[in-house]
């Protein structure tokens, strides 16, 4: 009995300059499935699903795309919308200034003639709420709402369009372990429903929980299909598959750097929110040793970012009301990142295509913007410099481009963060401030960053690391603090660190004062 695909892709093959990001990959996908698209960075998921929903259209690629049967042509992503498909990226696509139900339908409005029908719109949005498990006033605006509500009004707008083959790119990569569960629940419903989905993760846990088959992509090529019948949708198979090697261990080995000299010491650190009238991080106290990583965790909406950002004098919405800071011994005082950068301490943002990056300039352009002083011959930069400068950050820390005058964006996740690591090492800082250092890169990237993280430290550099990631925490850092409700709640060595301790620490009950 012939199987019933929804979607066939054959031999697809998409060059960009100076880079082929599929050579020949084919996939397909049965109806009424959750199939998840896994591999590195840099792999080619993403740049699949742009050829399948037509952000990459018929012409630029070569290859064959069959929908039920039929091969079709995506001149763009209205075509491909009108065969059922809807992709939902990590970066959502709503207008935070517009209500729910103008985002649902925007661009798809429901028209009584020559305008619109808000009274359908809104009835219509109330029903496809529901169907994602909203109930919640449609004429709310976006912007006011959490990522994890944000993320549903992306599925509810795609169900908009009679979807049935939907696609998720990186869907939890911002989402808490609440968020990311009802959302694995909301799809298992979807497909009870009849409709199919793709769902592209790096979070293995997800994909093994919910895939009915794994498709592993490794450097443009499809490399194995798993089913989920066969017993091998396992974290060890899948990591073989993806990296083409067996991972022995996820860190790194390294001898812990044992110093008793404090680079940083925080003390009684407050910092206020004038816009909520509440203490957003409360009587912080904390320091970090040289050549040490500490580790900071806690659970979403802790202080993690803040406290980094309020270190680093970043603080647009925030007002530090009290507290000292101790650097290399001596009490400093800054209110801008350009002074802390000059006092040696460099942050590394937990968002790198916001505020990380500019995605539109080149590798050295990216690397070099942060420290443009160090490059200057009397009022100009100096331009062979600044391309020696350049390689010689690519080649240290293998950042994979053809060259350094590629566009950042067309560098896989894993690569924007080595770029955006580099930029902060170009400032030569000795506390260098990692928020989130390894979010939304796949298991081989990781480690390069592990490693590239024992590097420093073994050169005489300090670590302050802020990740969601329990494992990482544990596994990298030589002390941990853990946050709850802005506070403190308790400081653990390498050894005291355990999984069971720093989340007991994490829900420890604690309240924020006014």
């Amino acid at each position: 009995m012939a199987e019933d695909f929804i979607l066939e892709m054959k031999n697809i093959v998409k060059s960009f300059p100076g880079v082929r990001a599929l050579k020949g990959v084919s996939f397909d996908v049965r109806r009424g499935e959750i199939h998840c698209l896994v591999g590195e960075n840099g792999a080619g998921k993403s740049t699949l699903m742009k050829v399948l929903s037509g952000v990459h259209p018929h012409g630029t690629y070569d290859g064959e795309i069959v929908m039920n049967g039929e091969t079709q042509v995506f001149r763009n992503i209205a075509d491909s919308e009108a065969k059922g498909i809807a992709i939902i990226y990590q970066e959502l696509a709503l207008v935070p200034e517009m209500s729910i139900y103008e985002n649902i339908f925007l661009g798809h409005e429901l028209m009584h003639g020559r305008t619109i029908d808000w009274n359908e719109t809104i009835e219509r949005s109330r029903a496809l709420l529901s169907q994602v498990g909203l109930a919640i006033d449609p004429s709310l605006k976006v912007g006011t709402l959490g990522i994890g509500t944000q993320q549903l009004i992306e599925v509810a707008k795609a169900l908009s369009k009679d979807v049935n083959l939907l696609i998720y790119d990186e869907p939890t990569a911002a989402l808490n372990d609440r968020d990311s569960a009802h959302l694995l629940n909301l799809m298992r419903g979807l497909k009870d429903q009849g409709v199919t989905c793709i769902m592209i993760s790096h979070k293995l846990h997800e994909v093994i929980s919910i895939a009915d088959r794994v498709t592993v992509l490794r450097d443009g090529e499809t490399i194995t299909t798993i089913d989920r019948d066969s017993g091998d949708i396992n974290e060890p198979y899948i990591i073989r598959h993806m990296v083409g090697r067996e991972l022995v261990d996820n860190y790194p080995a390294r001898v812990p750097v044992k110093s008793d000299e404090v680079l940083l010491e925080v003390r009684n650190w407050n910092v206020h929110d004038p816009r909520s009238g509440r203490h957003i991080l409360q009587d912080i106290n904390f320091h970090v040793n040289k050549g040490e990583i500490v580790g900071i965790q806690g659970l979403m909406g802790a202080g993690r970012t803040e406290l980094a950002l309020s270190l680093f004098g970043n603080v647009p919405h925030y007002r530090i009301t009290s507290g000292e800071v101790y650097f290399e011994g001596k009490k400093q005082s800054w209110t801008t990142p350009r002074k802390a950068l000059d006092r040696g301490i460099a942050y590394v943002s937990e968002d790198r295509k916001r505020n990380g990056l500019i995605l539109i300039q080149d590798v050295r352009f990216n690397i070099t913007i942060a420290n443009l002083q160090a490059l200057l011959e009397g009022l100009v930069i100096d331009k062979n410099k600044e391309i020696v400068v350049a390689n010689e950050y690519k080649d240290s820390i293998n950042i994979r481009t053809p060259s350094i005058e590629q566009t950042v964006m067309n560098l896989s996740g894993g690569n924007q963060q080595k770029v955006q690591i580099a930029k902060s090492l170009f400032s030569r800082p000795r506390l260098l401030i990692l928020d989130e250092p390894t979010r939304g890169i796949d298991v081989g990237a990781k480690f390069e960053i592990y490693s590239l993280m024992v590097r420093l430290i073994e050169e005489g550099m300090s670590i302050l690391m802020i990740s969601s990631e329990l494992p990482e925490i544990l596994g990298m850092s030589d002390r941990v603090y853990v946050l709850a409700a802005g506070r403190i709640t308790g400081e653990l060595s390498r050894e005291e660190a355990t999984q069971e301790r720093v989340m007991e620490l994490a829900l420890k009950e604690t309240k924020r004062d006014a």
